[in-house]
């Protein structure tokens, strides 16, 4: 097993934006990526598992593993309940 190569998740994201179809794919999940990313590490940070989240935001289990892997479309306001549970501010931002 001394041949095994191992490389980041930034690694392999650079490379892969070198093919067209893929870069085209990221920039247009980039957002709902980052949103999941962010909330995984807020809640985890806090040591709260999904299940306690959604008890705290009054929501489903399911609902937050659905945002934490890009299969949902959030409403503000969810995110702001979401934002309050983790006792944290929720910030927008356009660029």
């Amino acid at each position: 097993m001394k041949n095994k190569l191992t490389y980041s998740f930034n690694q392999d994201l650079k490379q892969r934006l070198k093919q067209s179809q893929f870069k085209d794919a990221w920039q247009e999940s980039e957002a709902e990526y980052k949103l999941a990313k962010k909330l995984i590490e807020t809640r985890l940070a806090k040591k709260l598992s999904q299940r306690d989240l959604a008890q705290k935001a009054k929501t489903s289990q399911a609902a937050i593993s659905r945002v934490e892997t890009m299969q949902a479309n959030p409403s503000l306001l969810f995110l702001k309940k979401i934002a309050q549970a983790l006792e944290v501010k929720l910030q927008i931002s356009l660029s």
